[in-house]
């Protein structure tokens, strides 16, 4: 038996000068990211898109959700309850979805992006019969909006500098408004229905009648000075505020034709403000090209008065720094601190401080003393000490795979043409072997060095230099795992066809074991942490989206945590030791993947 006992979910994906949509009902944000719509206040993830996911919108009545891919695919589930079974899909358009909105009732839908016949689709949610015709863009459409209010309307935004009116329902053509002298990026109703403010990559804000489609007023007051991404209307309509990727959000009273109040969001590329959504009475978030959700208060002028950050990537590496504590590296080469014991979003995961890695993160391993040291794809190996990485950098003699510390904080470091050992940020040890390593794991003085040719070499480590002791049988692929027991008694090892074997370190002696239920590559394999008694338990994980806890006191018990990651599973950690919950042994694992969401599970360990 397994649980979910907290779900940390990814930042929106964002494209740098693209608009990113958000959406909200009441108080809940939700976006998109990779082939998953994550509803952030609820920590729910809805994974049943096979493509890349574009945008997400709730139905007024916030029950159901629409959710749009790359393939012009929408799908439109049940957002209450943990099932979030798909109730209807449709293929709309030939290309990319771009954005699509609800009517009041919540019964139509207009869906615009590329195609090739046409750049939007009105149909309703029920049947997915059409009802009117989205027209007269000769590019691609970047965003929509419906008036809730009957008489309905729409407007639509495109590259082609226009925005096209269309009065409904069934939707038609009225008129082409061409204000903008740039692409359109976003438009929105007011609520109330009374207004629809429209902005482009000109840095102009317009405001028009929400019934005719007559210009009222153009904002000029203090106007952004780049690309303005996104508007978005206060539940009174009275106000509505812009995101720009000049770093600024600023609120714009409806009223005066004048900006009310301004925030600036640091500097460079990623603070850039790609997107933005009203949330709730007074809170507004908008969306940096970091991936980090900035939440405002009316009543705070300076800065936001929380951020929310979180992997935008696929997670590639992660080590557990405490039982309630851990740290995740990604393909962009971030790292984030997470708290398990923090119910606050904004305090519970934080980006780790200092130089970063430039690439993808590789591997992570803790010390002893605390300290955590990563490798990436910048062909560097790096230190963290507390909130943050250390100016201690040493560059590797080739691109590292995976990453083992001894006892004695000694680092080594797989890379595909050497095995590199590191004590106080100097190299002291090198090691280049015939075959090409593929990951290594250490206890003690036992290192394991897993290779291309499909066999683990086992090595003892004196403080100074490896020495081969045996190599371990041949396996049936590439050796992409391998772990230690803390005692240093045990290997085990994973390979790229989802097998995984056990040997004793001494003796080369194989335990005989029937693991081979994963279908794919074992991406990560983890012993139990014991400090005294002999392991007793071994946690896998794959890239067929399932995690396994394996019995070692009783090889032919399993506990199974079917699709933990979709996507892939590509690290897993325990977190603290084994506990007694009501007469069971459990313990707790962290489980990270393609997907950027960590999930934390509690498994009741599989026993005699």
């Amino acid at each position: 038996m397994s649980k979910r006992i907290a779900l940390y979910p990814c930042s929106p994906n964002t494209v740098r000068g693209t608009s990113t949509k958000l959406s909200v009902s009441k108080d809940k944000v939700i976006y998109a990211n990779g082939k998953t719509v994550i509803n952030a206040a609820l920590s729910t993830i809805f994974s049943g898109h096979a493509y890349n996911t574009t945008v997400a919108r709730f139905s007024p009545s916030g029950f159901y959700c629409a959710s749009a891919d790359t393939t012009g695919t929408v799908k439109i589930w049940d957002t209450i309850g943990e099932e979030q079974s798909v109730k209807w899909e449709y293929k709309v358009l030939s290309g990319k979805v771009n954005d699509l909105a609800w009517d009041g009732e919540s019964k139509r839908i207009v869906a615009v992006g590329d195609g090739r016949e046409k750049f939007g689709h009105a149909f309703l949610a029920d049947s997915g019969a059409s009802t009117g015709q989205i027209s007269g863009h000769s590019k691609v459409i970047n965003a929509v909006s419906i008036r809730h209010q009957r008489p309905f309307r729409a407007a639509t935004a495109s590259d082609d500098n226009s925005i096209v009116f269309h009065q409904g329902v069934p939707f038609k053509y009225d008129k082409t408004i061409r204000t903008h002298t740039k692409f359109v990026q976003d438009v929105q109703f007011g609520p109330s229905g009374e207004h629809f403010a429209s902005v482009g990559s000109d840095s102009k804000i317009f405001l028009y009648d929400g019934k005719t489609g007559e210009t009222v007023a153009e904002f000029t007051d203090s106007p952004h000075k780049g690309t303005i991404m996104s508007c978005s209307w206060s539940p009174d309509s009275k106000s509505f505020f812009t995101t720009s990727l000049d770093c600024t959000v600023k609120l714009w009273d409806i009223e005066a034709r004048k900006l009310s109040q301004a925030w600036t969001v640091g500097t460079g590329v990623p603070n850039q403000q790609v997107g933005g959504v009203w949330s709730g009475s007074s809170d507004l978030v908008s969306l940096s090209m970091s991936g980090d959700l900035n939440i405002f208060d009316l009543r705070t002028a300076d800065k936001p008065i929380r951020i929310l950050q979180a992997p935008q990537k696929a997670i590639t590496a992660a080590s557990s720094t405490s039982s309630n504590t851990f740290l995740v590296g990604s393909a962009d080469g971030r790292v984030l601190s997470y708290d398990t014991d923090t119910t606050s979003p904004s305090d519970a995961v934080q980006l780790v401080g200092g130089t970063l890695h430039t690439s993808l993160v590789s591997g992570m391993a803790t010390a002893s003393s605390g300290k955590v040291f990563t490798t990436g794809f910048d062909d560097h190996i790096r230190e963290i000490e507390g909130s943050a990485y250390t100016p201690a950098s040493t560059p590797l003699l080739s691109q590292p795979r995976s990453v083992a510390v001894t006892s004695d904080e000694t680092v080594f470091v797989a890379g595909i043409t050497s095995v590199e050992a590191f004590r106080n940020n100097q190299r002291v040890f090198e090691l280049k072997p015939s075959y090409a390593p593929s990951a290594v794991g250490a206890e003690g003085n036992v290192v394991a060095v897993g290779g291309e040719d499909k066999r683990v070499h086992v090595h003892s480590w004196n403080g100074n230099t490896l020495t081969e002791t045996r190599v371990l049988p041949e396996s049936e692929g590439t050796i992409t795992a391998v772990a230690v027991s803390s005692d240093g008694t045990l290997i085990v090892q994973g390979n790229s066809s989802g097998k995984i074997a056990l040997y004793h370190s001494q003796t080369g002696e194989r335990v005989p074991t029937r693991w081979d239920w994963h279908t794919a590559r074992i991406s990560s394999l983890a012993f139990l942490p014991t400090l005294t008694s002999p392991p007793t338990h071994v946690v896998s994980g794959s890239l067929d989206t399932n995690v396994y806890v394996w019995s070692l006191e009783n090889i032919s018990k399993r506990a199974l945590i079917k699709g933990a990651g979709p996507g892939g599973v590509s690290c897993v950690v325990w977190l603290g030791d084994a506990r007694a919950t009501d007469s069971k042994q459990t313990g707790r694992v962290l489980s990270a993947g393609t997907d950027g969401c960590v999930r934390v599970w509690e498994v009741e360990l599989p026993g005699k």
